[in-house]
């Protein structure tokens, strides 16, 4: 019999789950210790929950009886660096600390009660040898507002104005799905949308084929 493989499968949410031997215990570290929310419980008593990290849900269901088999999930976080900072104060077994991965992770490990492992990391950029270039003079003007915004996120990031733009650049180049791809995280896109307040930038995204001076 010949096997039929669906050509595009609808999936929108993934909700690992790992088990655990005292469910109270678990939501208890989750929450107080790891940072995350508690989405939902079942059972009378409790015996399974769903605890939320940002946009993504983790399961944890009770087994009473016999070995807890030992999970590992990652999670991709806006910001490992603070994280790390808060897991560590809240005293929280790191299994292995945070570090530059050649796999393009900035991230670390934990271990929760039961032995599970739980990796939270972000993205890093700047591997790969140097590329040698040559800038040149451009002549650009801004919108002073937008002007303002730039410089102020040109500082967040660590980065001279000159990169932020080339940056930012270099991603609308790159096509992702019907859009193109974007060099900020979420995290980042918040922090823009203050500057937006901070600056008074009150017109839309396609506001520049209007702008006259």
């Amino acid at each position: 019999m010949e096997s039929s493989v669906a050509t595009s499968i609808e999936c929108s949410q993934l909700f690992p789950t790992i088990r655990v031997k005292d469910i109270h215990a678990t939501i208890e570290f989750y929450t107080q210790k790891l940072g995350f929310t508690l989405r939902f419980t079942w059972g009378e008593p409790t015996v399974y929950a769903g605890l939320d990290l940002g946009k993504t849900t983790i399961h944890a269901a009770q087994q009473a009886d016999g070995p807890i088999e030992k999970a590992e999930v990652n999670f991709v976080v806006g910001d490992a660096n603070a994280l790390y900072k808060m897991h560590q104060a809240n005293g929280v077994t790191i299994s292995f600390p945070i570090g530059d991965r050649e796999y393009g992770l900035r991230d670390y490990q934990v271990a929760d009660p039961d032995g599970n492992h739980l990796g939270f990391g972000h993205y890093i950029y700047n591997q790969g040898p140097p590329v040698k270039i040559e800038r040149v003079d451009v002549p650009v003007r801004l919108e002073k507002r937008l002007a303002a915004l730039l410089a102020d996120l040109a500082e967040h990031k660590g980065m001279s104005i000159s990169s932020c733009l080339e940056e930012t650049l270099l991603h609308t180049f790159e096509r992702v799905g019907d859009s193109v791809a974007s060099p900020h995280t979420f995290t980042t896109l918040d922090y823009i949308e203050k500057l937006k307040k901070k600056h008074g930038i009150d017109y839309d995204t396609h506001a520049s084929y209007r702008f006259v001076e």
